[in-house]
């Protein structure tokens, strides 16, 4: 006999201080993101699921397991307690004094995310897709890796639930992202080389892609960004939601830092590097309906816009749409072969060719606005928050902060902006110095000896 609704056992509780359990599908400019085939926007321009028919079903059943357990208590109560006991949530919004003084104009703000265990925002969804990886059976989580971020947060995931992981990284990016490997290592997972091709992030997805469909009753993929086929683009934007909800309550509760005696509900900018684009996801999400708050998504201009091909990852602002890996995307694409091209930033994390479809939707639609940051505005930001406010951030997390950097001064003192920090820079440390340490004092002589890792490069002007 089913029990009356006052007989039954009210859901668990989330944990004090997480509440924002809920995994979210927002909607925006009317228009419900996604559409159950995964498709975004009212035509239907962006996502979907581009797949061999042996992977139709396969994608199909991690579509109706995420759905179950989406809106599953007992799911968002241990999502929640781990969230707040292992990951360390709440992470804090930090206002860079210091930066803000130096600059003028505008204050600027930190979404802390560098801070959670494994130093990154990536712990965000690989917690939920081990969780969800679990319930469904499987036995081993695969997935690809750029800068390591995404494989550290995966393997420690991985451990955390008992499950084998396999992590393919580009062997260009292996050598530049060595102290992520050796992590990766220590906790358990196998680490795969891709040799391929530019082997970087795009033959790292090749890679795994090609080792899931070898086995996907046993494994699942776990993307590392709000791109592939559906179900990844959702499921990825709503496990980093969190990040945004977190923020605009954290916001709230201090009152934006105003200097004109309104306190604001909300930041002025939310600004987020951008490369397949769920930590910009993760930040917006929350915001979306709200009109006068500016989103930006910042991607990689490289050594510069006008260098060519091969020489920057600036997919939203000089690519097309196209299939790749799965999804219908803004993509860039080779003049010579129409293929995917040749990509470069200084950030391994976005070192991609192509970006979510929700991002390529967005561009459309025009609710996010997507500016550029070159290497050198990039390693410049790098050193500036460094020695003014003591944080290290990672080389796709200054992306975003160098366009806000830019920015700041042209604003009046009142406006507020909210980077989201994605990731410490621990891992970049070696490159960074090595190649361009010389511009910023730094040098090797009479602290060790040994030939520098990376070779030095020069940084082109604006």
């Amino acid at each position: 006999m089913v029990p009356s609704p006052q007989e039954q056992e009210p859901p668990p509780s989330p944990p004090a201080g997480c509440e924002e359990t809920h995994l979210h599908n927002s909607e925006a400019l009317g228009t419900s993101l996604p559409h159950p085939d995964g498709f975004f926007g009212p035509d239907k321009a962006y996502g979907g699921a581009f797949l061999p028919p042996p992977l139709v079903p396969i994608m199909e059943a991690v579509d109706a397991s995420y759905r179950s357990i989406r809106e599953d208590p007992s799911f968002l109560s241990e999502l929640a307690e781990l969230r707040r006991d292992f990951v360390g949530r709440p992470s804090p919004v930090f206002f860079c004094s210091n930066l803000s003084r130096e600059l003028g104009g505008a204050r600027i703000y930190l979404k802390r995310e560098d801070l959670n265990h494994t130093g990154s925002h990536k712990i965000n969804h690989c917690l939920g897709e081990a969780l969800l990886a679990k319930r469904m059976g499987k036995k081993k989580l695969i997935a690809e890796t750029g800068a390591g971020q995404h494989g550290v947060a995966l393997a420690t995931c991985a451990a955390l639930v008992g499950l084998a992981c396999e992590i393919h990284m580009g062997e260009i990016d292996i050598k530049k992202e060595w102290p992520n490997v050796r992590r990766m290592q220590v906790l358990g997972a196998e680490v795969v080389p891709a040799t391929h091709g530019g082997r970087s992030l795009k033959e790292a997805v090749d890679s795994a892609f090609g080792a899931y469909m070898a086995n996907p009753d046993e494994m699942l993929f776990c993307i590392g960004s709000t791109v592939g086929p559906h179900p990844f683009p959702m499921m990825v934007r709503d496990f980093q939601a969190v990040v945004g909800y977190e923020a605009k309550r954290q916001f709230a509760d201090r009152g934006g830092g105003s200097t004109d005696g309104e306190n604001k509900a909300t930041p002025d900018y939310l600004v987020a590097c951008v490369g397949g684009g769920c930590n910009s996801l993760g930040l917006f999400t929350a915001f979306l309906e709200e009109e006068g708050v500016n989103l930006v998504g910042v991607e990689p201009a490289g050594r510069g816009l006008d260098a060519g091909e091969g020489h920057h990852s600036a997919t939203l602002t000089l690519g097309k749409p196209a299939v790749l890996h799965g999804m219908r995307c803004y993509t860039l694409l080779s003049e010579a072969t129409g293929e995917p091209a040749a990509v470069h930033s200084c950030a391994s994390g976005l070192d991609y060719p192509g970006v979510g479809p929700q991002h390529s939707f967005f561009k459309d639609s025009g609710r996010v606005a997507y500016e550029t940051a070159t290497d050198r505005e990039v390693v410049d930001a790098f050193f500036r928050l460094s020695r003014s406010e003591g944080i290290v951030p990672a080389l796709e997390s200054a992306h975003g902060l160098a366009y806000a950097i830019r920015l700041a001064p042209t604003l009046p003192p009142e406006t507020t902006i909210l980077v989201n920090m994605s990731g410490r820079g621990d891992k970049d440390l070696d490159y960074v110095c090595d190649k361009y340490g010389d511009a910023y004092g730094i040098g090797r002589e009479g602290l060790f000896a040994g030939p520098p890792t990376h070779e030095k490069e020069d940084l082109p002007e604006h």
